[in-house]
């Protein structure tokens, strides 16, 4: 009990330090945002929860909309929509009454009806609110997603605009702009999209603010007779990786504060995407799609306040006090397992020097350090190994103390639908379990059995409780780990990187893979095939995402892990 103290004394104090350094808050890169200073203007939708555009009966209640504009109201003068559809076209009311501007968006796709339909309310809402109505958009983004000719676009923007008495553009990725300079004719200034997360090659947090500016001058250069509006520029808060674009708070609010500093000195004007986050974005482009907002989509409050320092962990304290008390948890597995340990080690041993194996004591065997040919083989533990058995003990409870709180805190952020929540319930469950059990289980010297064993006919299947136990979880987190490896294979664009809980989940194995007892016999061909299947997408995945994907990186590290793991296992039977 004494050596557990002393040994989770340095573990504790390393899990706090660890959520203290993940938990500090980032000061802002830069102060020129003033103190009640507003937004030029902000991307809005007024989705909620279930709500979608994606269903087109989706109607979403006026009052939502007056409560999203009152809070909007207090960090800008303008708004940004998209359509006039879904109740779209009360905003330009709403927004009269709070005093804010719109520019008002007319969707434009494959469907010339309702490409009509758009038009005409546009038209018909500019003329009823022209002290409301800043400009109109018709089209967001329509030749990205090739949905028409620019010819046929070009038509569609001077037939709305002979109706407008407002300016009339047209938004698009800065590419398109410079790929089709037809559209260029029609529109009454440019309307260009830059997102440096999304960009062919991802663009950090810090270069944010320099990529614009280049792309700025760029498009600026080819169009020196209009002006020019950044109609989409923003960071995600939460997300997966991409090379170095890192989503968090604190660089959502980094990239928000660079642009706003760089447009004032450029003397340009900006639309932040987004008002709120949108959660059925997620269902395009996954966990990072539905956390673009300023605010918060379910508390609808401010994610931060420009010019203070922002926290990507801001329950940190509760996170780094969970750990410690799951690290005791497993420092508590560990003593007790070790105070049934001589108990177990003396039924082992008790058979008569000389007396052949019979199939059970081979099986006790096979999970546990007991040499035969002595009465009293592997009675004792020598310090030597004591101690490594400790400092396995360590490993696990570090480990895990340090990301479950992490895993818990991905988890409603990674999960989308019954499919997602079931996946990361899942990997929390094994990061939950598999390190107490696995400290209990390298006390008492038991090996992780083969796959063969655990899986096979009920009489090869190990008699003691925990040893089978330990094989399940252990097959079920191979099972998960390698879904995701060969999800970021062969479908990665919007996949995440569960590092936190898988990580929890394989450091126990694999640490008694390396230190605690190892059965004699051969590779199975399950082990074999699943090692070689990890190695090999570990090796993919980390020359896909690039070195500089931190995300990519750990995980790989982690398949690498129970790749070892499955390498270094034996069937005992063999």
């Amino acid at each position: 009990m004494r050596v557990a103290f002393v040994v989770f004394v340095p573990v504790a104090a390393a899990i706090v330090a660890f959520w203290w350094w993940l938990g500090s808050p980032v000061a802002p890169a830069t102060a020129e945002f003033g103190h009640g200073e507003k937004l030029y203007c902000v991307s809005y939708s007024p989705f909620r929860n279930n709500e979608t555009p994606l269903d087109l009966t989706t109607r979403v209640d006026p009052r939502e909309i007056d409560d999203d504009l009152a809070r909007l109201s207090r960090i800008t003068d303008c708004v940004r929509t998209y359509s006039t559809d879904f109740g779209l076209d009360h905003v330009a009311e709403i927004a009269a009454r709070h005093g804010m501007k719109v520019i008002q968006g007319a969707w434009i796709g494959f469907d010339k009806v309702r490409n009509r339909r758009e038009i005409d309310t546009v038209t018909a809402l500019s003329r009823q609110f022209p002290d409301t109505i800043r400009a109109v958009v018709v089209g967001n983004e329509v030749l990205l997603r090739g949905e028409l000719s620019p010819t046929d676009l070009a038509a569609l923007i001077r037939g709305a605009k002979a109706q407008l008495s407002v300016p009339v553009t047209y938004a698009d990725v800065w590419e398109f702009w410079l790929r089709y300079r037809e559209v260029y004719d029609a529109v009454d200034f440019v309307t260009i999209h830059v997102l440096p997360y999304w960009e062919d090659f991802p663009v950090s947090a810090g270069a944010a603010a320099a990529h614009l500016e280049e792309i700025y001058r760029k498009v600026a250069t080819a169009f020196p007779a209009k002006e020019i509006l950044v109609g989409e520029v923003g960071w995600p808060s939460a997300g997966r990786m991409r090379e170095g674009a890192l989503p968090s708070p604190a660089n959502q609010a980094r990239v928000a504060e660079d642009v706003l500093a760089l447009a004032r000195r450029q003397n340009f004007h900006v639309n932040l995407i987004e008002a709120f986050d949108q959660p059925w974005k997620r269902q395009l482009e996954g966990t990072v799609g539905g956390h673009w907002g300023l605010l918060d989509g379910a508390t609808r409050e401010p994610k931060f306040a420009l010019g203070v320092a922002v926290s990507d962990h801001p329950f940190w304290r509760l996170q780094a006090a969970g750990g410690v008390a799951f690290a005791a948890a497993v420092f508590a597995a560990a003593v007790a397992s070790r105070r049934r340990a001589p108990l177990a080690r003396f039924q082992a041993e008790r058979r008569p020097v000389g007396r052949p194996e019979s199939a059970p004591d081979l099986k006790l065997r096979a999970h546990s350090d007991a040499k035969p040919g002595s009465t009293f083989a592997g009675c004792a533990l020598t310090n030597e190994r004591l101690a490594a058995r400790w400092a396995g003990v360590a490993a696990i409870a570090l480990a895990s103390g340090m990301l479950v709180g992490w895993a818990i805190e991905n988890a409603p952020l990674e999960s989308l639908g019954v499919g997602g929540w079931a996946r990361s319930l899942m990997t929390a469950a094994l990061a939950a379990i598999a390190p107490v059990a696995g400290a209990a289980a390298l006390m008492r010297r038991i090996a992780v059995p083969a796959m063969a064993e655990v899986l096979g006919r009920a009489a090869d299947r190990p008699t003691d409780q925990l040893a089978l136990g330990l094989g399940l979880v252990f097959a079920v987190l191979c099972v998960m780990a390698l879904e995701s490896a060969l999800g970021l294979v062969f479908d990665p664009r919007y996949r995440d990187f569960p590092f936190a809980p898988l990580s929890a989940a394989a450091m126990p194995f694999l640490v008694l893979s390396l230190v605690g007892a190892r059965p004699d016999g051969r590779r199975g061909l399950a082990e074999t095939v699943m090692a070689a299947a990890f190695a090999l997408s570990a090796l993919y995945v980390a020359f896909n995402e690039s070195f500089a994907n931190w995300q990519s990186l750990w995980l790989c590290a982690v398949f690498l892990g129970i790749g070892l793991t499955l390498f270094r296992a034996r069937d005992a039977r063999s």
